[in-house]
């Protein structure tokens, strides 16, 4: 790869490497703050490439690649080459990593407890999480949950927090305009923009938190809330987790000890002043 970048993120490693500059440019301006890989050895490896050489510089193309990767995968843009860099870690995350259970939600943490939140794509978690992360909670992370099978804690993997369409407004009327990444616009997913988390998330990210209250948000329903039965908490968290089944008896027992021993709720919400209330309301009777 021409151009190179690597960081950590928690306690996972990553290089980055690209046929183009741009997207290795502003990897290094949105995670200035971040420390480089323990020994500079990452954990993965992430490549964004031109499928021919020729697609370098016309109607340039990136395709993601690494250690792990996902063949049927469409290449982007190069506008959206820093897209491609954080779904090419998410990649190997969710395909390669087998040291923590992984849990498709979003992390707040306070006094050392971890409010998890989970749910399907549009729910609000990485919004929610942005806010609450305004709000005195401590942001570790708006993708993956990092679950430590041996010791039962949640490890902070706060990388950009990725914010879509309407959210992207919601959260630029609170957070500064220094702290957000290029408008990607026309993606898979609609519009994307970046957020680069507060110093504090950065500077406590090596910090891990005992679970607390597992919750499930639902955006665009009248306010409302109900305890979740762990037999649905169970089965949701696996369909949350990209790689229950791959670390095999450590997984379940995982999952089964948070399951038992952390609350869950679920709340729907029409906007997010009534979702800050709820989450309120729901760790403090937790």
């Amino acid at each position: 790869m021409r151009h190179h970048f690597a960081v950590r993120i928690g306690p996972v490693g990553f290089r980055i490497g690209s046929d183009w500059r741009a997207p290795i440019a502003q990897l290094e301006s949105l995670y200035a703050a971040y420390p480089k890989p323990y020994d500079g050895v990452p954990d993965f490896t992430v490549r964004l490439f031109a499928a021919r050489p020729w697609r370098r510089f016309a109607r340039a193309a990136v395709m993601i690649g690494g250690d792990y990767v996902l063949p049927e995968a469409a290449p982007l843009p190069l506008a959206q080459g820093l897209l491609a860099a954080e779904m090419g870690m998410n990649l190997q995350m969710a395909l390669g990593q087998r040291r923590y259970l992984l849990l498709h939600a979003a992390v707040v943490e306070r006094d050392g407890q971890a409010l998890i939140l989970t749910g399907v794509s549009g729910a609000g978690k990485s919004t929610l999480a942005a806010l609450l992360s305004l709000r005195g909670w401590r942001l570790m992370g708006d993708e993956f949950a990092l679950l430590d099978p041996e010791t039962g804690l949640i490890h902070a993997f706060p990388r950009l927090i990725s914010l879509k369409n309407a959210s992207i407004a919601t959260v630029a009327a609170e957070v500064p305009e220094d702290r957000f990444g290029p408008l990607l616009e026309g993606t898979p997913k609609g519009s994307i923009r970046h957020v680069v988390p507060d110093a504090t998330a950065v500077a406590a990210m090596d910090a891990p938190a005992r679970p607390a209250l597992i919750l499930f948000p639902s955006f665009g329903f009248e306010a409302a809330a109900r305890d979740v039965s762990p037999s649905e908490v169970f089965v949701r968290l696996t369909q949350a987790s990209t790689n229950y089944v791959a670390i095999g008896e450590r997984g379940f027992d995982a999952l089964t000890a948070l399951v038992n021993s952390v609350p869950a709720r679920a709340v729907d919400y029409p906007d997010t002043a009534s979702a800050i209330a709820q989450v309120e309301a729901a760790w403090t009777a937790r």
